[in-house]
C-alpha cells in the first residue's frame, strides 16, 4: 500500500510517545500514513511550524489553541485540539539550595500533598520566587498559578514565571536563573540525575486529570482533508491504547530513547511511563499512581470543559470577558471531530462532551456509548469544582 506522507511537529518529551509509537509500531501505516516527525527545540517553534504550514499537525500544549482563540500570543492561524495526547506527566522541582532550606525547616518531601509542599516552599522561598515553565500558555503555568494562589497563607512572595525550553530546565536551575520549575518528563528527572535540584510534587497532586498535550491542527485543515485528519486521529488513538498496556513500557522506552527522538537513557523514560519517579540524586524514589495517561478513562477525548477551564483561567489573568472566553475555549476542543474519526472503531467514549471538572472524587462508572467503563477520579488539590457553561 502506498502511504501518504504527513508531516507532524513535536517536542522531545515523554508525552510525544503516541506520535512516535504510531509511526514506529505501525499504527500510522495501518491507516495509510507515513508520519514524518519533525522535532523542535521550543514550543514557540512547534506552534509556528504548524501555523505557517510546515507541518499539518503537531504535539502541542493544551492551552495554545485556547490562547489563540482568545487573541493571546501568535494569531497567524486558528488552531484546534482534535485529540488529547496525554493526561498529566509533569513534575515540580526546586533547586538544590532551596530543597536544603525546605528540609532544614522540616519538610519531608512526601511528594503527594500539594498544600503541605506549597506552604513549605513559600515559607523559605526568596522573593521574587522565580519558577521556570516551558511556555507562557501551558498547563505547567496554569497548574503552578492555581496551586500557589490556592494556598491559605497570610503572606506570599512575588511569583515570577520564566519561560525555559524543557531540555534547558536543569541547566537554568544550575545557573541560578530560576529557583523552581514545572516541566514534563524526562527533563525533571534529568535535572535530578545531574544533582541540580530535587522534585517536590507530581502535577497529579495539583489536578489529578490534567489535559497536558493535545494533537493540534489548523482549524481549516480537517475541513480540507477530513479523511487524512480522521486517519491520523485513529492512528494516535491506537498508539495511546498500546501505550496503556504496562507490558509495552520497555519497548516504548527503547524507541523513545533513540537519538532521533529523546536521546536519553531508556531507563529514565521507563520510570516515567510506569510512574516510578526519582525525586533526588541520592536514590529516593516515589511511586505515583497514574503519573501519565495515554488512553485509560477516555484520556484522549478532548473534553470541551477542559478547553473552557483553560479559557477562564487565561481570561481571569488577562482581563478578558470570562464568559466569551469560555465559549471560545470550549469550541476549540473538537470532540465532534474526535468522535467522527473513531466512529468505526471499538472506542468506548462517554456520551457527554463536557463534564464537571473536579468531580468525581473517586473512580466511577460512567454512561458510555458502548458498554460500561470507569472514569478515573478527577480532583483539584483544594477540592475545587469547575462547572462548565457549555455542553
Amino acid at each position: 500500500m502506498r502511504l501518504t506522507a504527513l508531516p507532524v511537529g513535536y517536542l522531545p518529551l515523554i508525552d510525544c510517545a503516541p506520535l512516535v509509537v504510531a509511526r514506529e509500531i505501525g499504527f500510522a501505516a495501518e491507516e495509510g500514513l507515513d508520519l514524518l516527525l519533525h522535532p523542535a527545540a521550543s514550543w514557540s517553534i512547534v506552534r509556528d511550524m504548524l501555523t505557517f504550514g510546515r507541518v499539518d499537525a503537531a504535539h502541542m500544549l493544551s492551552p495554545v489553541p485556547v490562547a489563540g482563540a482568545l487573541g493571546l500570543g501568535a494569531r497567524d492561524a486558528a488552531l484546534d485540539a482534535v485529540s488529547v495526547l496525554s493526561i498529566n506527566g509533569n513534575v515540580i522541582g526546586v533547586s538544590a539550595a532551596l530543597a536544603d532550606r525546605m528540609a532544614a525547616a522540616g519538610h519531608g518531601f512526601g511528594f503527594d500533598d500539594a498544600s503541605a509542599a506549597g506552604c513549605a516552599l513559600i515559607a523559605v522561598a526568596p522573593s521574587p520566587l522565580r519558577i521556570g515553565v516551558p511556555f507562557p500558555f501551558s498547563m505547567h503555568a496554569e497548574l503552578v498559578r492555581y496551586w500557589l494562589s490556592g494556598l491559605d497563607l497570610p503572606h506570599r512572595p512575588d511569583i515570577v514565571i520564566c519561560t525555559i525550553p524543557p531540555a534547558m530546565m536543569g541547566e537554568a536551575v544550575r545557573a541560578g536563573e530560576i529557583d523552581a520549575f514545572c516541566v514534563g518528563e524526562p527533563w525533571g528527572s534529568k535535572a535530578v540525575d545531574a544533582g541540580f535540584g530535587k522534585l517536590l510534587l507530581p502535577g497529579t497532586a495539583i489536578w489529578s486529570f490534567s489535559p497536558e498535550k493535545i494533537l493540534a491542527m489548523r482549524a481549516d485543515w480537517p475541513v480540507a482533508h477530513p479523511d487524512l485528519s480522521a486517519r491520523l486521529i485513529r492512528a494516535v488513538w491506537r498508539a495511546g491504547r498500546w501505550l496503556s498496556d504496562p507490558s509495552s513500557h520497555t519497548l516504548a522506552a527503547e524507541i523513545l530513547a533513540r537519538r532521533e527522538y529523546l536521546d536519553v537513557a531508556p531507563e529514565v523514560i521507563e520510570r516515567a511511563l510506569s510512574g516510578r519517579i526519582l525525586i533526588s540524586s541520592d536514590g529516593d524514589m516515589r511511586q505515583v499512581e497514574r503519573f501519565v495517561l495515554f488512553h485509560e478513562s477516555a484520556a484522549q477525548l478532548p473534553w470541551r470543559s477542559q478547553g473552557e477551564w483553560i479559557a477562564r483561567r487565561l481570561a481571569a489573568r488577562t482581563g478578558l470577558c470570562e464568559f466569551d472566553a469560555a465559549r471560545r475555549g470550549s469550541a476549540v476542543f473538537r470532540t465532534d471531530l474526535f468522535r467522527a474519526a473513531l466512529a468505526t472503531t471499538s472506542a468506548n467514549l462517554p456520551s457527554a462532551s463536557s463534564r464537571v471538572e473536579g468531580a468525581p472524587k473517586h473512580d466511577t462508572a460512567a454512561t458510555h456509548i458502548r458498554g460500561g467503563a470507569i472514569l478515573y477520579r478527577n480532583v483539584f488539590f483544594d477540592g475545587g469544582v469547575f462547572e462548565p457553561a457549555f455542553s
